[in-house]
């Protein structure tokens, strides 16, 4: 059975996937949007999210995701298309950077509101 459960923040959802899914495809079970253009294929660099756990928990890094984001890994940021859970118990924290087009309209969204205010 597979024992690794996995919680996205700041959706705040918690999910115990089914085993060999990347964390881009559990995300997607968990219904959490993480961006993502390239299929999967390490190539577009728009999945990156920060994951808290420990090592045992997941496969480490593939070929593509050590090339393609060299010393960011020591951060904990990794390719969501690319990471692997290895199925052993525990949690894994998975913090999904908000989308870029959704901050600047939250950010719009603040101003106005601050300038209402005067």
């Amino acid at each position: 059975m597979f024992k690794t459960q996995v919680h996205f923040m700041p959706a705040n959802t918690s999910i115990l996937p089914k085993p060999h899914l990347t964390l881009l495809d559990t995300a997607r079970q968990a219904r959490v949007a993480i961006r993502s253009r390239c299929d999967g294929k390490a190539g577009c660099l728009m999945c990156k999210v920060v994951v808290e756990g420990e090592d045992r928990l997941l496969h480490p890094p593939t070929e593509a995701e050590r090339r393609k984001l060299g010393t960011v890994q020591k951060t904990g940021t990794r390719l969501a298309c690319q990471v692997r859970l290895t199925g052993e118990a525990g949690t894994v924290n998975v913090h999904v950077p908000e989308d870029p087009l959704k901050a600047a309209i939250r950010r719009q969204l603040e101003q106005q509101n601050d300038d209402q205010l005067w």
